[in-house]
């Protein structure tokens, strides 16, 4: 290790108001939030981790390959994916020493200095594994060492730190042809911690998806019903739907490229699904199909109970060459503008005055929120707004979050925070950053005479652990 490697710390003030009335008392209010469990409604994590608790392999298996947040910062520099031993599509990868990659990701640290990802990964070196020295090509070295050695104890499991991280329940994400074995595998251990799912049908409702037709084909092969069928394949999402729930799932996610819904009638959608079947959708045919489908699935979630999630406005995979290298989800997800008040009307005119239906907005599009967004949480009994997602969880954005939606949503129109992660280890750091943001913001209303501290404590508690529970029916 070099010699003039820096200490690595976390101030205890880190988020808070210079202003010392204000940072006293977020102080105050953080005190009774930073210990509460981890209720984590939305994720990407692998159930497998949970299922099998096997060791994690070593710190670049675990920190670097799985978080497009950390290896999309390095593609934009002019580092290659091969470079940091990334997968590629087909399975294979380039023979690279994972060591050699972590050397690659420590020397282009300082790349994260101010990010959301420098907050987090500085986090887990600390508080997870003990380090003390910054990460650099001076430590690259010491740190994949301490790193991979204690990922080899009993101690860095997944199950342990699973309980030591405090996490309460923890839900993945998965494609309605998934077993769900490893759930069934955790659910048949003993394990006391709380693993569940949340059903995921992208594959086989969008027509513009590349596995669509093979998908559809597996589905009705697992279910057992002609899908090519408008009846037969509603059936499928049905049957899919009740054994996800059987298996602990409370909510659905549906992450289409905007919010579009469509109230067709029972004679245009049969007409339109034929045109997707046969493949001879156009792009607005998709995009009306999926409108369609996430009518049909509001009536669905009414029936079933499970809350749906609607993460909409994203251009998926727009680095095509790199889509054809290496798959999906490797950072190249570009926000869009996401209109919701148009966009939601049919929907909401079927199911927006239900009380027992629940929806959840999310949006990378930030001009939404007071515009839109708020207004309608503010007004529909159904429909609640997910926290600052993926491009805007960073404390600047979960502050203009809640600047934006507090006038026209109030608090307790939102439902508290969720990590949306694949990185396991990142998670307590995530909802460490939520919990000072909140209160840091909560301190400032405190100390305008806004609300009262009393007030700002019973909020902080419910948005870092109530509401959670409640919106998802947890």
């Amino acid at each position: 290790m070099n010699a003039e490697s820096k200490t690595l710390t976390l101030h205890e003030d880190r988020l808070f108001a210079p202003d010392t009335l204000q940072r006293a008392i977020a102080r105050r209010l953080y005190a009774q939030v930073a210990h509460l469990p981890i209720v984590s409604p939305h994720g990407h994590t692998d159930p497998a981790w949970f299922a099998g608790n096997a060791a994690f392999a070593d710190a670049t298996e675990l920190l670097l390959v799985p978080d497009h947040y950390v290896f999309r910062m390095l593609y934009s520099q002019g580092i290659s994916l091969d470079a940091l031993g990334i997968p590629r599509g087909d399975g294979s990868r380039a023979p690279v020493d994972p060591r050699a990659a972590w050397r690659v990701f420590a020397q282009n640290f300082h790349l994260f200095r101010g990010t959301p990802s420098s907050m987090w990964l500085n986090h887990v070196f600390h508080d997870v594994f003990g380090l003390r020295v910054r990460l650099d090509a001076g430590s690259a070295d010491h740190y994949y060492d301490c790193i991979t050695e204690a990922l080899q104890t009993p101690q860095f499991r997944p199950r342990t730190l699973f309980e030591r991280f405090n996490i309460e329940l923890i839900a993945t994400t998965e494609s309605p042809l998934d077993p769900l074995q490893h759930h069934a595998t955790i659910r048949d251990s003993g394990w006391g911690g709380r693993v569940i799912t949340a059903y995921r049908p992208d594959p086989v409702v969008d027509p513009e998806h590349e596995r669509f037709p093979d998908a559809l084909s597996q589905f009705g092969e697992i279910t057992g019903e002609n899908v090519h069928t408008w009846d037969g394949y509603l059936r499928a999402h049905r049957q899919r739907r009740a054994f996800f729930a059987s298996m602990g799932a409370t909510s659905t996610d549906h992450g289409h490229p905007s919010a579009a819904t469509a109230e067709l009638s029972d004679a245009q959608a049969r007409k339109l699904f034929d045109k997707v079947v046969r493949g001879r959708a156009t792009a607005m045919d998709a995009e009306l199909f999926r409108a369609q489908i996430l009518t049909e699935m509001a009536a669905m979630s009414l029936d079933d109970g499970l809350v749906m999630q609607i993460h909409p406005g994203c251009f998926r995979n727009h680095n095509r060459a790199l889509f054809d290298r290496y798959g999906r989800d490797k950072g190249a997800d570009i926000p869009l503008r996401t209109e919701y008040v148009h966009a939601l009307k049919p929907l909401l005119d079927r199911f927006g005055n239900e009380p027992a239906f629940k929806l959840i907005l999310f949006t990378l599009d930030e001009s939404a929120y007071s515009r839109e967004l708020a207004p309608l949480a503010g007004h529909y009994p159904s429909l609640f707004l997910g926290p600052a997602w993926w491009f805007h969880d960073a404390p600047e954005g979960m502050w203009r979050f809640r600047e934006q939606t507090l006038a026209s949503g109030g608090f307790y129109n939102t439902v508290g925070f969720n990590d949306d992660t694949r990185a396991f280890l990142s998670i307590p750091a995530r909802h460490d950053v939520a919990r000072r943001v909140d209160c840091a913001f909560l301190a400032k209303l405190v100390a305008e005479h806004r609300i009262d501290e009393d007030e700002a404590a019973e909020v902080a508690v419910d948005l870092a652990y109530r509401l959670p529970k409640r919106a998802y029916r947890l």
